[in-house]
């Protein structure tokens, strides 16, 4: 996303606020942020750079729709500056507004001319707008102008994957790799697109690199991951393990994260809902429509996204912000504890409307979307208040494949939790405990869903969800491995392939290696053997 450029108008003096200003940010000292940013837009109401730092102050504060004036000011001063460009855009995004973006970004794509840097960040802008075909074509071109620019080929091999053009996201990451083999992301990227076998892997030369050093602060996790994936295709056990260990060692020492965050967080929404908060409220916005498919990532999510999409009537949004966006325009901004707080006093109609306004904005087409951000399940009451008639779908897995899943799965973002054993473990323990919550008092409001359940028996566990949904049953929810539609997840190959066995139980493979997870998850209450 873009971020505050200096104005070469400006004097030292603003420079120094903006220093300061962006010091107090990073303290958490808002109202002081706030305050400095009043002072400079008022001293030098055509600056630039105050404003853009205003909008800046605003979003963090919470006041969303300020955000956006200050950032339109801004764009108004210099409509050729870039920076003030994407920062207009971005909050638009924060606002609900995709279709003001999209608009936008076809003007700004059609005058881009030559700029391959360009295109590729407005490729970002239509990715987070769910536009994958949009942005691959930007991609595309961008490359054509600079067929040497190895962070373009690596964005384009990602765009490849998700409309599922495998081969052709190997072959760009084979080459990204050839012109610069320090990208260790690549090398992660491209040992998930296929099972590797032991006539066709790159083992030798990934442990040759990783050997030689890396130079790069996440490159040493980033290549552990790819040589665990790789090994474990091979049947190597042991080796993919200690890569597996070693990469998630490394990723969680360049984390600032404490899972008590987590925690009490998840406790005090559980205080927070209770059965008076719902005896207050009823009502919110009755429109019907969304769809939500939540749960723990790597717990069978998108696969279940992809059977209810392959409905005619059906549309999915995939992992979006909307809802977190519109719960924070409603509230307001502030800690977590402190929005969830705010939460319980909600217009939620108001909140109901502003998300429905905002996915509607995306223009997908069709009568239902989906929703699929798996950690929405927070969030499970506040839907139920806001949008009562929402089709809810819980997706939960058996414990240690589910943590496993977690564990071995290098995240581009989010989810820090996942890899530490201790942290793992606590995480999924208050989470089943939350959900424990939900369905003691909200059990009417979702639908629940076994991964191992959808496995066994696909037709039937997938009728019952359409039926829940609201939809006839159509034959192409069994064959949704068929739906030509982009997946932007972790499970973009894997859910173009048919319903396989092979995840099943897959932790028992390392079941001396999970040990100590397994008794962490045993002491807190979990059965570790049981199926759900």
């Amino acid at each position: 996303m873009a971020t505050v450029m200096p104005d070469p108008r400006g004097t030292q003096d603003l420079q120094q606020d903006l220093r300061q200003a962006t010091a107090l940010l990073r303290d958490g000292r808002h109202d002081e942020a706030a305050a400095l940013a009043a002072r400079l837009t008022a001293r030098l109401p055509r600056s630039r750079d105050a404003w853009l730092l205003a909008s800046t102050v605003a979003q963090q504060c919470g006041r969303f729709e300020r955000m956006l004036e200050h950032a339109q000011r801004a764009q108004a001063l210099d409509p050729a500056h870039r920076g003030a460009e994407l920062r207009l855009l971005e909050c638009l995004l924060y606002c609900g507004r995709p279709d003001r973006v999209l608009g936008r970004l076809r003007q700004l794509e059609a005058a881009a001319g030559d700029d391959h840097s360009w295109l590729c960040k407005l490729a970002e802008f239509y990715t987070h707008c769910t536009r994958h075909d949009d942005a691959l074509r930007c991609y595309r071109r961008a490359l054509e102008l600079a067929p040497d620019n190895t962070d373009c080929r690596f964005s384009l091999a990602a765009a490849l994957t998700a409309s599922g053009d495998i081969d052709g996201a190997e072959d760009a990451l084979n080459r990204v790799i050839e012109q610069q083999p320090d990208d260790y992301d690549a090398y992660r990227n491209r040992a998930t697109l296929r099972r590797q076998t032991a006539e066709r892997n790159h083992i030798d030369a990934m442990r040759a690199r990783l050997a030689a050093g890396v130079t790069r602060p996440a490159g040493e996790a980033q290549l552990c991951y790819a040589l665990a994936k790789e090994y474990e295709d091979l049947g190597d056990y042991e080796q993919a393990f200690a890569m597996l260990k070693r990469g998630a060692g490394q990723r969680r020492k360049l984390m600032r994260y404490r899972v008590e965050s987590d925690i009490e967080a998840m406790s005090r929404i559980a205080e927070v809902f209770d059965a008076a908060l719902f005896a207050r409220h009823a009502g919110g916005c009755t429109d019907s429509g969304p769809i939500f498919v939540l749960g723990l990532p790597r717990s069978g999510t998108t696969l279940v996204e992809r059977i209810i999409a392959s409905h005619e009537r059906v549309a999915s949004l995939g992992e979006i912000n909307d809802l977190a966006y519109a719960l924070m325009r409603t509230a307001g901004g502030g800690g977590k504890l402190e929005l969830i707080a705010r939460a319980a006093q909600l217009d939620f109609g108001l909140l109901g409307r502003r998300y429905l306004d905002s996915t509607r904005a995306y223009g997908a087409g069709g009568d239902f979307l989906i929703d699929k951000t798996p950690l929405n399940y927070l969030y499970l009451g506040l839907i139920q208040l806001a949008l009562p008639n929402a089709r809810i779908v819980h997706v939960k897995r058996s414990p240690m494949d589910a943590c496993y899943g977690m564990y071995r799965t290098l995240f581009r973002a989010g989810y820090p939790f996942s890899y530490d054993f201790d942290d793992l473990a606590r995480y999924y323990a208050a989470y089943r405990q939350l959900m424990r919550h939900w369905h003691a008092l909200i059990p009417q409001a979702f639908h629940e869903v076994s991964y191992e359940a959808l496995v066994e028996d696909q037709e039937g566990v997938s009728r019952r969800i359409i039926e829940y949904c609201g939809l006839d049953w159509q034959p192409a929810c069994l064959a949704f491995h068929r739906n030509p539609a982009p997946v932007a997840t972790a499970s973009a190959v894997q859910v173009r392939q048919p319903v396989y066995r092979d995840a099943l139980e897959r932790w028992r493979h390392y079941e001396r290696q999970l040990e100590p997870l397994a008794e962490r998850l045993t002491a807190a209450g979990i059965d570790i053997g049981c199926a759900v």
